[in-house]
């Protein structure tokens, strides 16, 4: 399996790339562990059935599957199933007064936590997405809903970095360092099955 600095170098015009980037995106996501996916599925449909908050995080590219991810479970799953026992699902990168001001007065690693002590609750979620895994605003806010006895799911690629050990589920895209397109890629694959999934089984 070529990386994608391999596929470069021998790729003869962006046609080849492109179809070496395809064949290796592929690649990376049959490397994600179909059961975690399962217990993924089934943490997700508790808390909605319980009526618990899913707090979605990351930054970057990854921010803005976050954004994604709550409008997807969120609306989208009204909006095409109906359902009266929708996902509580919010990102936590969405306002951005509230980013900016915790960035200028405490420090930009606390954007996620300071949040998190306002709103999470026994019992809700949080999911944190990484291709690195090594954010500290993430790493902090995973171990504070840790102490809280929440759990935490984490989106992750590379090695997986420090969150592989602190997450409860692993979604893991194994890469090689650096390669962020792949991950970012897999993580909204993985969003669409969910999103996907969960409107066949709610209508």
């Amino acid at each position: 399996m070529n990386s994608i600095e391999e596929s470069l170098e021998k790729a003869k015009s962006v046609e080849d790339f492109s179809t070496d980037y395809f064949s290796y995106l592929f690649e990376v996501l049959k490397s994600i562990d179909s059961k975690e996916v399962r217990k993924l599925v089934e943490e997700l449909d508790q808390a909605r059935i319980n009526g618990k908050n899913i707090f979605v995080a990351g930054n970057g590219g990854s921010a803005s599957t976050a954004i994604t991810m709550a409008n997807d479970l969120g609306f989208d799953i009204i909006k095409k199933t109906g359902s009266d026992t929708p996902f509580r699902i919010f990102s936590l990168v969405d306002n951005s007064s509230v980013l900016t001001a915790i960035s200028n007065d405490v420090g930009y690693e606390n954007i996620f936590i300071n949040q998190l002590k306002i709103h999470f609750r026994e019992g809700d979620l949080l999911i944190v997405i990484s291709a690195s895994g090594n954010s500290p605003n993430l790493l902090k806010a995973t171990s504070w809903v840790k102490e809280k006895k929440g759990k935490v799911i984490g989106f992750l690629g590379f090695t997986g970095g420090k969150l592989l050990s602190e997450c409860d589920i692993k979604i893991h895209l194994k890469t090689k360092d650096g390669e962020y397109g792949p991950v970012e890629d897999g993580h909204l694959v993985l969003n669409h099955v969910l999103a996907h999934w969960f409107q066949y089984k709610l209508k």
